[in-house]
């Protein structure tokens, strides 16, 4: 039995597509407290029920509980991508991850962060291995979702979905520093615009009159 973790439905999909053509029937997990604002975290949120929908898949939701994944990360609010902070953040939801599938019978989890090129493999490997290794008969699954063609068959399934397509990668720290880069860097071609985007082009618009 596998608990799939899952960040968001353009990471979810082509992870989900392969696992079930290999027959396994992933249970989703989602539980990402570092997302902000609020209405982002709605949004992502309800796309990943949306395409689980679809799919015919069970997923567990997890607290939203913001306030206690700042003080997770308290001190390391200006670190660089791919830093302190983002390992600080994946210890926090594997922990999580590996708790629900001890509690409800999973003998193996894994996570969609793997798949979003915004992360260091690395780092969450380290983070599911240290998190596995708190209960007796869980293991975390290390695989690099980005190989055979699933970084392609992702860009597919945004297109064909019309996934909410966020442009960065979820917290506020993040978010900052995705605004100082040109919009023209920044979207990635077939969903919709992200709530920033959104609300970028409407400023134009309205400045244009």
């Amino acid at each position: 039995m596998l608990l799939l973790h899952t960040c968001c439905a353009p990471c979810s999909a082509a992870i989900i597509e392969w696992l079930l053509a290999h027959d396994i029937r992933p249970t989703l997990y989602f539980y990402n407290p570092n997302i902000y604002p609020t209405e982002e975290y709605g949004i992502r949120k309800a796309e990943c029920f949306r395409y689980a929908s679809a799919q015919g898949l069970d997923v567990i939701d997890d607290d939203y509980d913001h306030t206690g994944w700042l003080g997770e990360i308290k001190g390391m609010e200006q670190e660089p991508e791919r830093g302190a902070r983002c390992l600080a953040c994946f210890r926090m939801r594997m922990r999580a991850t590996a708790a629900v599938a001890h509690q409800q019978g999973f003998s193996r989890f894994a996570t969609t962060l793997a798949s979003s090129r915004w992360k260091g493999l690395a780092q969450i490997a380290i983070a599911g291995h240290e998190a596995a290794s708190r209960y007796e008969g869980v293991e975390f699954w290390e695989k690099n979702w980005r190989k055979d063609g699933l970084s392609e068959r992702r860009r597919i399934l945004l297109a064909e979905n019309q996934f909410y397509n966020q442009l960065y990668c979820g917290c506020e720290f993040s978010r900052l520093k995705n605004t100082r880069q040109p919009q023209e860097c920044r979207r990635e071609q077939g969903g919709k615009n992200t709530v920033q985007d959104q609300s970028q082009e409407k400023d134009q618009s309205e400045n244009g009159k």
